[in-house]
């Protein structure tokens, strides 16, 4: 079966897109992959599987590759004597701006090309943390209290000390600080804004237990996989994140009771349908007090959450023969017909 890895993109995540995609060669080596790599400047490269390393893309390697063109249906290569196509579904593994705020998918969408991936609309409400607290509030799932602190409004924070502060529109816990008194408040905030405009703050709970969830639907039915207990220390800071894109070894199935399982289940599908359709999503949650929260949505998780499904190649071969259909809209331009027929024209 075939199968193309996007990756790359234009986004303070570049990188991490890099490591996943080369993560995820090597998990799904029953495919025939193809892997196309979207540069900071947006050119689309037909990388040679051999060449899928770090290096070839830090050295600039890959611009020795031919490049591809976005046409109807897929992309095509250019050439003197023609052109080659290339047809075949998409695996969106681009994160953060771009792969996760609804570009790409708006952009597949548009060329009529299948893909793995959350729609523009998931994206759109998944990308932003504050629009995900919304749609989780609205859909019944608790998060953590919060609020939102503009570049240019005044550093007023209501919540108690510690906290943590987050760009709004970032993955990877770029720009993440835990603050625990006023004197550090003006340095997280500084490097936030580095990466954002707008930032969200929550309490920050120590020792909280944390729970890590993927899956998809396929023909309606959700396909979970195991839960997973993230070994941390405070929190996942860049580093241990970056060395987690990489991941490929399934990881131990957290040792937790049959009614947790089950409502981190429930709350993942009521996040999930029928909205991310289409997706393999990780939900990461906290469980307090015997009550899950939903902590974040990554809706192109690193290396895709391969390490917390026991068959994630059949996995992703189950997802990709039942992708949502985008309705054709079929234009006859009977309007403008019965217009210039009543006035002769």
């Amino acid at each position: 079966m075939k199968l193309a890895i996007l990756f790359g993109g234009a986004s303070y995540e570049h990188e991490i897109s890099i490591v996943s995609a080369i993560t995820v060669k090597e998990k799904l080596s029953r495919f025939e992959l193809s892997f196309i790599f979207c540069d900071q400047d947006h050119k689309f490269y037909m990388i040679d599987a051999a060449k899928m390393k770090a290096i070839t893309f830090s050295r600039g390697e890959h611009r020795k590759m031919p490049q591809i063109f976005l046409t109807n249906g897929g992309f095509e290569q250019r050439g003197m004597f023609g052109s080659k196509k290339y047809e075949m579904p998409i695996l969106n593994l681009i994160h953060g701006g771009d792969g996760e705020d609804g570009t790409i998918a708006a952009m597949l969408d548009f060329f009529h090309i299948p893909f793995i991936g959350p729609r523009k609309e998931a994206s759109m409400l998944s990308f932003d943390k504050h629009y995900t607290k919304w749609f989780a509030g609205s859909l019944g799932v608790k998060t953590l209290p919060y609020e939102i602190i503009r570049k240019d409004d005044k550093r007023e924070i209501a919540t108690a000390y510690p906290f943590i502060i987050k760009p709004a529109r970032l993955g990877s816990s770029i720009g993440v600080s835990i603050v625990r008194e006023a004197s550090e408040l003006d340095y997280a905030l500084d490097v936030a804004f580095e990466f954002d405009n707008v930032v969200l703050i929550e309490p920050f709970m120590a020792g909280v237990k944390e729970y890590n969830l993927a899956g998809f639907s396929a023909r309606g039915e959700i396909t979970y996989s195991i839960v997973e207990e993230p070994q941390k220390a405070e929190f996942l800071d860049f580093e241990k994140k970056y060395l987690d894109f990489s991941r490929s070894d399934k990881v131990a199935e957290a040792s937790v009771s049959e009614v947790l399982v089950q409502q981190l289940r429930d709350a993942f599908k009521t996040i999930y349908s029928p909205l991310f359709e289409g997706a393999i999503i990780r939900c990461d949650f906290f469980e307090i007090e015997g009550e899950v929260y939903l902590n974040e949505v990554n809706p192109i998780p690193g290396s895709m959450a391969n390490y917390l499904f026991e068959d994630f190649s059949g996995s992703v071969q189950k997802l990709l023969g039942a992708l949502p259909d985008k309705k054709a809209i079929k234009v006859n331009y009977d309007y403008i017909h019965s217009i210039s027929q009543a006035k002769g024209k």
